[in-house]
């Protein structure tokens, strides 16, 4: 039997999420320690456990079917790779810093700069669209500390918190790209490891749904209903239940997470009262 293989980061935040994602939509991965390859138990896949910067590589190759990895990673070595689902976690920025005690007023300021990076693909295609010329410094990791020694006027790297930018004296003045995880299909994949791929994403969606809404219940007096039904229009509409209590309904329907504080002001307003939240595991559209 087939089994699509795919590709996660093998340590750190990325890889953390990437494997929370795969239990949370029902495959079991028996990865032991320091192993670099593993299989599900209940699904055909196989895991991968690779580099990150080495991954797109792999998909051109047809090494393996798919991957789980950051948007820019792929922007700057797999541009060729398609995206075929946004992941929503490990969210970051690819910046222009430079010491604080630097004055910034454009990106013309970059002009004949030394600028350390390790994402010269990625910063000299920026550097072009805005018609500015600097010399680059390709680093490999601890890209900040490179103003400190003298070797770059500035630097272009991943931003997450800044916290690491703040304790090398850096400040962030120019966003190249935001980036966050994806789901990435080698162009070489088989047409059986597509089919399982489409059921991967079709259990993946469902989840990633859920994760972005909210499930709402309330009870409302009948009079009310009208006006609270254009807060809540749900996925359809709203399900709507006769109460115990005359002239009053429970009424049902899911809500945006980002939305979710506005909306609750709002029906509170037109006349909600006893509303419950959840959270939702799945949603199956």
């Amino acid at each position: 039997m087939s089994k699509l293989k795919i590709a996660v980061q093998k340590s750190g935040r990325l890889h953390d999420d990437s494997m929370k994602l795969l239990k949370d939509i029902g495959i079991s991965v028996d990865n032991g320690r320091d192993q670099l390859k593993a299989s599900a138990k209940n699904f055909p896949l196989e895991v991968l456990y690779l580099r990150n910067g080495d991954i797109p590589q792999y998909l051109k190759d047809g090494v393996v079917d798919a991957a789980i990895i950051g948007e820019n990673v792929l922007i700057e070595k797999g541009s060729s790779i398609s995206t075929i689902e946004k992941l929503g976690f490990s969210s970051c920025k690819v910046s222009v810093a430079i010491p604080k005690s630097e004055n910034y007023t454009s990106i013309q300021d970059l002009n004949g700069k030394r600028i350390a990076t390790s994402y010269p693909n990625t910063v000299n295609q920026f550097l072009e669209q805005n018609g500015v010329t600097s010399k680059l410094h390709i680093i490999n990791g601890s890209v900040e500390i490179a103003p400190n020694i003298g070797l770059a006027d500035a630097i272009v790297d991943i931003v997450s918190s800044g916290s690491t930018l703040f304790k090398n004296g850096l400040k962030e003045v120019e966003v190249l790209l935001k980036s966050e995880a994806v789901l990435a299909v080698s162009p070489l994949i088989s047409s059986e490891n597509q089919h399982i791929l489409n059921r991967l994403q079709f259990r993946l969606r469902s989840v990633l749904r859920g994760r972005q809404s909210k499930y709402v219940l309330l009870n409302a007096p009948n009079d009310k209903l009208e006006a609270i039904m254009t807060i809540l229009p749900g996925m359809n509409s709203p399900t709507i239940l006769p109460l115990a209590k005359e002239g009053w309904s429970s009424l049902h329907s899911v809500i945006n997470k980002n939305e979710f504080w506005e909306i609750i002001d709002e029906l509170k307003q037109n006349g909600a009262e006893g509303i419950l939240v959840c959270p939702i595991e799945n949603m199956v559209l």
